[in-house]
This record gives C-alpha cells, structure tokens and sequence, in this order.
C-alpha cells in the first residue's frame, strides 16, 4: 500500500507541476501581479480530499519547491509557498466540516487565503504596507479562479474516482 501511495503521490506531483510550468509560460491575465488562474491548485485539492492532507501537504511543497528552481524565480518559490501554506491549512480546517459537494466552495476560501498569504509575503519583503492594495483586486479573481478549480476537482473526485486502496 505504501508504495501504491507513494506513486499516487508521485503522479500528482509530476502532474501539478507540469500544469504549473505551462501555466507560468501563458501571458498575464490582468495587469496585476499575482492574478492567474492557479491550475496547479486543482491537483492539490483533489489530494487533499481523496488522499488525505498529509499527501496533499508533499504534493504542494514538492510542487512550489520544484516550480520555483524550474522556473528560475526565487520570488515565485516565496510568494507560492506562503499563499499556498495558508490556504493548505484553511483547507485542512474546512475538509472537516465540508462535503464532497461543497470542494468548491472551500476552493474559493483556500484561493483567498492563498492570496492573503502572497500579500503578507510581499509586504513583508518590499516593506511596502500600500501592496494592501491590491488585495481585493487578488481576493476577486481567487474567488473566480478559486470556483474553476474547486468545480474541477469536485468533479475529478465525485466522477473520476478515486485511486485505488485510498481512504477520503
């Protein structure tokens, strides 16, 4: 079971962050920083709800870690690490009082903690308290985004299945 698991894990890893990497390389959505559709967050959140947040926690790391040093942007690794951390544990709260049929209504929450996350992160780097900002133009788009992603790895679980000698 453990090795079945462990390629589970594997695939999803390879699988997120191929998406990342095609994602990084599409032109911006909007003219501001940080608004992307964030595709790679379908994967983790599938993980998240069919393998546990254990493997949904090694995917993500494994994912910004790798992502980050792919993509040649340090920055990257820190704002996608943050942003990723703090919806990971929002959504490790939610899972326990939401349904199979609510995995996108706790998506948007994640995408805005996601997006609460990067905007400390950044105010924390630059010492620029006025990057608050840009957090309701970021809280907007990671609910729409948040919603995409949320309905596709709802439907991933509810239709697709779920790998094999795993729990929910």
């Amino acid at each position: 079971m453990r090795t079945r698991r462990l390629t589970w894990d594997a695939l999803l890893t390879a699988i997120a962050l191929t998406i990342f990497m095609i994602e990084a390389r599409l032109p911006a959505l909007a003219p501001v920083p940080g608004v992307k559709l964030g595709l790679a967050n379908i994967v983790t959140l599938y993980a998240m709800f069919a393998l546990g947040p254990v493997d949904a926690l090694g995917i993500l790391l494994a994912r910004v870690l790798l992502g980050g040093m792919f993509a040649g942007q340090l920055m990257t690794l820190l704002y996608s690490l943050s942003g990723g951390l703090l919806c990971w544990l929002l959504t490790l709260f939610l899972r326990k009082v939401m349904t199979h049929q609510q995995i996108w209504l706790c998506s948007i929450f994640g995408a805005v903690a996601h997006n609460v996350g990067q905007i400390i992160a950044a105010i924390a780097v630059t010492r620029t308290p006025s990057l608050i900002v840009y957090l309701p133009i970021l809280m907007v788009s990671g609910m729409i985004a948040g919603a995409f992603t949320g309905f596709a790895a709802q439907f991933l679980i509810n239709h697709g299945g779920l790998p094999k000698g795993t729990r929910r």
